[in-house]
């Protein structure tokens, strides 16, 4: 043996401090042994935004589960961590942090500011690194990447000029969904609708040349100012005559023509609708067909230009109610309709979403979408886990908008665009030093779109993308299929022809206890490291991935993450009793020879587990595999085999010896199955029997033995006898201390000579004076359970504590004469007899006839005792 015994208590601080800094130092998270066949998992990158949340601690864990169990079953495991830059988020960030500084990115300058931000990332990579070492994480950290790296700089600018030079990137005008705190793009779904509250205003538009004017209902009054046109149906004979006519946009000296499309909904509002194709995506098609210039009527910022007259620079919902105001009291605002209506809000800074005319970049999405939907129809599409998120996926493809793709922030990834006057050259430098580059980085998800290749070198034939791609599965959550998956699977599929992963295991969202969704507004985060100091890193994991299925969403519940803790301290009492047994000695190899018929049944059980666990494990159903294990333990090991080994160490019957190397790989290797859950305390416990780490020994296969299936299904037999006797004993309150007569109907001869030959089992965990096992047996004042090929027989008044039996029937007589003379002396009331209601005499009569009887069972049961 090793080491010393455990500790007497399970201290989880004690378990973990310093063991995952021994396994760096040892090298066990390393990739690279050419002799073993590789297994690849890239870790979805984190932002450097800040600290990990409880939902991060979950998404890691899952895959470390997958990355330690493939390590122990020989793969050369690479698992690849890296950060994302997270432009628009870390941008904001920075931002606020040189706002209390009293500058802005601008007084600084470029430059500076890119400083400031590597300087940003520095400092919470490492904090980002302490993190996934308190979550056990065996990360491969001389694989380490960055989404700004060099090497990844270098294949996004690669797929940029590639995906340009075919035609699949372009620059246009489109209306876009631009964050006025940001003063960015946003792509579709970067973009959250909220229900919130909001209003229809009714604003007349006056006509030029006639009396009266044209109603329209708009939820933006903001935007008349960038109104071009109004537009009807032209079969709408309300207003066919007004076609061709102009009017006021209302509160201006501003003219506009009315128009007519087909695209106007005759009965929806007043059948006529306001034109304004610089900030309305439907608008714009519209402007488009009719040729109609745009008009931008607000700044950057979201505050309003020249374009909106007196209320030039007030913020846009300012402005909103500044214009109804006035409309009103001009009476060009006859009705106000209060709504609740859906509004894109920036995913990012929260702020409400407005749409815009602007020149972007975009990526053309139907030629990559295509390649990708006809890979799914292929054994080469990729794998989701549920299968269900695949329709999820595929959906969204054929459904799929160009994306726009450039940020106008400074943190990120420039764009490889220069200008000189109106020309554009596309290259990774400039035709000379007249150009100049286009200020704009590009969406975040361009460069994450890279990551399962991009990471192991491409777009260099590196070693590591030779062996590791493509990658062999994914985790992430159905939160981000589009932003994330979708567009790793259509990049890979275009730049390397390939999926980028076999597998996408799906996990849902992490929700409160009351099953809401953990944000900073609701105030219900809960930081994983307090939960870590306080319960230790082995239940908080052993939590997150056992209390959900695939798919669905997790609901924290710190009972839980107690209970998981409750369970690891149960492991560790289970580990002290068997090394306490096994003594200093070393123990020797498991001995099929000299098994009992317990020892193969708790063999046979393992090795169920094993097979079952190893099933489940490939399908990803980590809580189902955490479940088996758990009843292993608990069940079989703890509850039987354990309490059934007392009577060997007690000299009572079979090997010590074997029993001792039985017991010694039970828990080795239940510490194997629960290693990817609990690194920590399985580590500590391993260590306590061998040199080295669990990490690297091999992974549980079953155990061979020459299986008896009749001596296994006689113990199992014996275990009913055992349940059935315990439960009695339970039902009619006798204690254990207390012993019976146990007498056992038994047709079988085989089984009969097991029980006999096994016997000393049943007597310590039964207790009895005398045990009989015979063919035939009387059964009068006898309770008997009856039990496939076994009838166990137990003596009435074995069952009985007669002292206490008697004393209780007495208590129990003498109150129910105290209710028969109550009730006789009610009877015989004429007063009661006379004036009682005939149903209150009558449920008087019912009562005393059923005391009656009651007193006349006691007696008779009290009489039965007390004759012996």
């Amino acid at each position: 043996m090793k080491k010393t015994l455990l500790a007497p208590k399970y201290n989880h601080e004690e378990v973990e401090k310093g063991r995952y800094q021994e396994w760096l130092e040892k090298g066990y998270f390393a990739s690279g042994d050419l002799s073993k066949k590789p297994y690849c998992i890239v870790i979805p990158p984190p932002n450097v935004t800040g600290m990990l949340h409880l939902g991060h601690a979950w998404d890691t864990t899952l895959q470390d589960i997958i990355t330690r169990r493939k390590r122990m079953q020989g793969y050369d495991m690479l698992w690849l961590p890296g950060m994302d830059h997270a432009g628009i988020a870390t941008q904001a960030k920075i931002d606020a942090k040189l706002k209390a500084q009293g500058v802005s990115r601008y007084d600084i300058g470029r430059e500076a500011f890119l400083k400031v931000a590597w300087d940003w990332k520095e400092e919470y990579a490492s904090v980002i690194r302490s993190q996934w070492a308190a979550l056990g994480l065996s990360l491969d950290y001389n694989k380490e990447r960055f989404t700004l790296d060099e090497g990844l700089n270098k294949a996004v600018t690669k797929v940029f000029l590639d995906l340009y030079r075919d035609g699949l990137i372009y620059r246009g005008e489109r209306i876009i969904n631009w964050d006025v705190q940001s003063k960015t793009a946003l792509s579709n779904i970067e973009v959250e609708y909220k229900e919130i509250e909001g209003a229809f205003y009714h604003f007349i538009y006056p006509f030029v040349n006639r009396k009266g004017g044209l109603e329209i209902a708009t939820t933006r009054p903001e935007t008349m100012f960038g109104d071009v046109a109004l537009m009807v149906h032209p079969d709408d004979e309300r207003y066919q005559i007004y076609i061709g006519e102009m009017v006021y946009i209302p509160g201006t000296d501003r003219a506009i023509p009315v128009i007519s499309d087909a695209y106007v909904d005759r009965e929806f509002g007043t059948g006529v609708v306001k034109v304004t194709p610089a900030h309305d995506p439907n608008d714009f098609e519209v402007g488009l067909r009719h040729n109609l210039t745009p008009v931008i009527c607000m700044n950057e910022d979201g505050t309003m230009n020249e374009f909106a007259g007196k209320y030039q620079g007030m913020d846009r919902f300012v402005c909103r109610e500044a214009v109804v105001k006035d409309l009103q009291k001009a009476g060009l605002c006859p009705k106000i309709e209060r709504i609740r209506h859906a509004v894109g809000h920036s995913e990012r800074t929260n702020v409400i979403v407005e749409p815009r005319l602007s020149k972007q970049w975009f990526v053309k999405m139907k030629p990559l979408a295509e390649k990708v939907l006809a890979m799914q129809e292929t054994d080469e599409g990729i794998k989701f886990v549920p299968e269900r998120f695949n329709k999820t996926f595929t959906n969204w493809l054929e459904n799929i908008q160009d994306w726009c793709i450039s940020r106008q922030l400074w943190w990120g990834h420039r764009i490889p665009a220069w200008y000189k006057g109106d020309e554009v050259y596309v290259g990774l430098t400039p035709p000379s030093d007249e150009w100049v580059q286009d200020e704009d980085v590009l969406d975040t998800w361009f460069s994450s779109a890279l990551w399962p290749f991009s990471t192991l070198g491409w777009p260099e034939d590196t070693f590591d993308l030779k062996r590791y791609y493509p990658t062999n599965v994914l985790v992430t959550g159905y939160d981000i299929i589009f932003f994330w998956v979708a567009r790793m699977a259509f990049q890979a599929r275009y730049f390397t022809g390939q999926r980028p992963f076999e597998y996408c295991y799906i996990h849902g969202l992490i929700r409160d206890e009351k099953g809401q969704k953990m944000s900073k507004s609701l105030g219900n985060g809960i930081d994983p490291f307090d939960l870590i100091k306080q319960y230790g890193c082995d239940a908080l994991r052993y939590f997150l991935t056992t209390n959900s299925t695939p798919g669905q969403d997790l609901r924290y519940s710190e009972e839980k993450v107690g209970a998981a803790w409750n369970y690891i301290n149960k492991i560790w009492n289970i580990a002290r009793y068997i090394m306490i047994n096994i003594g200093d000695e070393e123990t020797g190899e498991v001995d099929p020879g000299k098994f009992s018929a317990i020892d193969q049944w708790i063999l046979d059980r393992l090795n169920e587990v094993i097979k079952t666990t190893d099933e489940l494990y490939e399908a990803f159903e980590f809580g189902e595999v955490a479940r088996i294990i758990y009843h292993f333990v608990w069940d079989d090991l703890a509850s039987w085999y354990i309490e059934l080994t007392k009577a060997v160490f007690a000299g009572q019957s079979g090997d010590i010896n074997n029993t001792k190397a039985i017991l010694k790989h039970l828990l080795v290797t239940v510490c194997k199955l629960l290693h990817p859950f609990m690194p920590f305390v399985t580590e500590e416990i391993y260590q306590t029997f061998y040199e080295g780490s669990i990490m690297v020994s091999e992974w549980p296969k079953p155990f061979v033995f020459d299986v008896d299936t009749q001596a296994i299904g006689f113990t199992k037999q014996m275990m009913d006898i055992i349940t059935g006797v315990r439960s009695l004993r339970a039902e009619k309150n006798v204690p254990l201390s207390k012993p019976l007569t146990l007498n056992l109907e038994v047709q079988n001869a085989k089984l009969a000579r097991f029980l006999e030959q096994y016997q000393v089992y049943i007597k310590r965990l039964v207790n009895y004076t005398g045990l009989t096992i015979k063919p035939e047996i009387d059964k009068q004042d006898c309770l008997v359970i009856v039990l496939p090929e076994v009838k166990v027989i137990v003596p009435n008044k074995e069952l009985l504590d007669i002292e206490k039996e008697i004393e209780r029937l007495t208590n129990e007589k003498e109150r129910l004469l105290a209710e028969v003379s109550r009730s006789e002396k009610m009877l015989h009331n004429p007063a009661f007899m006379e004036k009682a209601p005939k149903e209150k005499v009558a449920l008087e009569q019912t009562k005393l006839t059923k005391y009656q009887k009651q007193l006349q069972e006691v007696e008779e049961l009290l009489n039965q005792l007390l004759k012996g």
